[in-house]
């Protein structure tokens, strides 16, 4: 039969990989998020709806970092240099954003934790970074975030050595931006063009 055929069966399989490398590399971007976000790969933080019912006596320092794509007209800072508190303990930090932009702006946060070892048990229940940001001209918002730290880390031995976090976030310009100003000059070229043939 020709499916029995070795050169057959060799082509098929050939095929078939072509087929599974080629969906891989359209979902890579997407994959590799769901793979840091469960496994705190990189200092991705984690998620979750509810704080911890577990309280430990075990300190820990959390520092606070923010800086701002060149992109982005936008001032951002942390509004606290630092806090200490107990793992599994509720903990609000609060960032300050600013707009220099002479028209609203939106941006979108990406964070992280270091050391990268910590991310899955950096966990956030609230924070600005969970949606996209819109500044108008100007304008200044304080941004929370509400966190704790995941009393699992007391049974990780390789994290028995950290005492300090650092929480970082980078802000960048949001693609809806760049495309509501695409918008904005169509619509205004179209406008002008429609005025002018209008006198004329």
């Amino acid at each position: 039969m020709k499916f029995l055929d070795p050169k057959f069966r060799t082509v098929l399989g050939l095929l078939l990989i072509i087929g599974v490398m080629t969906g891989l590399t359209s979902y890579s971007s997407t994959l590799y998020k769901m793979f840091c976000d469960f496994t705190g790969y990189g200092g991705t933080t984690q998620r979750a709806e509810v704080p911890s019912d577990t309280i430990l006596e075990r300190m820990i320092r959390v520092r606070f970092n923010a800086d701002v794509n060149s992109a982005l007209d936008w001032e951002f800072r942390p509004l606290q240099k630092e806090t200490k508190i107990r793992v599994g303990e509720k903990a609000l930090a609060f960032y300050l954003a600013r707009s220099t932009a002479e028209k609203p702006i939106t941006g979108t946060a990406t964070f992280n934790v270091t050391p990268a070892k910590a991310g899955k048990y950096f966990v956030k229940t609230e924070c600005f970074c969970f949606t996209e940001q819109t500044l108008a001209a100007g304008e200044a918002i304080d941004m929370p975030v509400q966190f704790y730290i995941d009393p699992e880390i007391a049974q990780d031995k390789n994290l028995d050595d950290v005492d300090t976090i650092t929480l970082s976030y980078t802000f960048f310009r949001s693609a809806k931006t760049g495309e509501d100003e695409k918008n904005d000059t169509i619509s205004a070229s179209i406008t002008g063009t429609s005025s002018h043939n209008k006198i004329n």
